[in-house]
């Protein structure tokens, strides 16, 4: 299989064109036309995810994050980015990134957590074109009690601390999310008319912008985003179903808690 092939599976899904102009998704080590017969699964490149594709046999990694995301003007082994793509380069891995283009497409990242938590009447928060766009509102089959809601998050992505502002309502049932840094989109959430926001990297003052009308809640980031590894199975394993994926099992937060 040709690293073009594998890349040209999952930009039918999440094309390119939707990352954000900051962002750095796409092929990051290797070359379109380089031959690949496995790949990982990951959020992100980290030295213990390169390990395990040396271990599994993998020669692609395909992760949410991209392991270079600003400029880099050196490679002398000083940080774990540098040693990561030191690494794949000298052992022939193929890193590849599906980001914020997989943040947005229809049906991508806020989506499929929406459909975890059993949202129906799913639709975009901040729209751009062909109904792609940050976030998604959708609601609950029935109203529930805001407290009873963010613990069945808790349980099934797995967050060990959940920040949430003042309970301004006593049961929710119109939730908006956004997966990963969703600060931004606080305003959209509000105007959705959602009981709950949720979302991650919410800063102290963002707490305070709830104007009494919905409950801000932070999931943690890579608690909101590990699905990307479910979404990129599914994608690679119908669209093509004969080249072999692994989900990451070295695929860690970062983020510790002290109970």
């Amino acid at each position: 299989m040709k690293v073009r092939d594998v890349a040209a599976a999952i930009e039918e899904f999440a094309p390119l064109s939707l990352q954000e102009s900051y962002d750095n998704s796409g092929l990051i080590v290797g070359r379109e036309d380089d031959e690949v017969h496995c790949a990982l699964l990951a959020v992100d490149v980290t030295e213990e995810v390169i390990a395990e594709a040396l271990r599994e046999g993998c020669d692609m990694i395909i992760t949410h994050h991209p392991i270079v995301f600003h400029a880099m003007k050196r490679f002398n082994s000083a940080s774990q980015t540098e040693r990561c793509v030191e690494e794949a380069i000298r052992r022939g891995i193929v890193l590849y990134a599906a980001h914020t283009n997989l943040d947005s497409t229809p049906q991508g990242m806020s989506w499929r957590v929406g459909e975890m938590l059993g949202l129906s009447d799913m639709r975009v928060m901040q729209p751009s074109t062909d109904g792609a766009g940050f976030g998604v509102v959708g609601q609950l089959q029935q109203a529930v009690p805001s407290e009873e809601f963010m613990r069945e998050v808790m349980e099934r992505f797995g967050v060990k601390a959940l920040r949430h502002g003042d309970i301004v309502r006593e049961q929710v049932q119109r939730v908006a999310i956004c997966t990963g840094s969703g600060g931004s989109l606080i305003d959209e959430a509000r105007r959705s008319g959602a009981d709950i926001y949720l979302t991650a990297d919410l800063r102290y003052n963002d707490f305070m912008r709830h104007e009494n009308a919905i409950i801000l809640a932070d999931m943690g980031h890579f608690e909101s985003e590990y699905c990307a590894i479910q979404i990129l199975f599914d994608v690679l394993s119908k669209k093509i179903p004969i080249f072999a994926v692994r989900k990451s099992v070295c695929s860690r937060n970062p983020v510790n808690y002290m109970m």
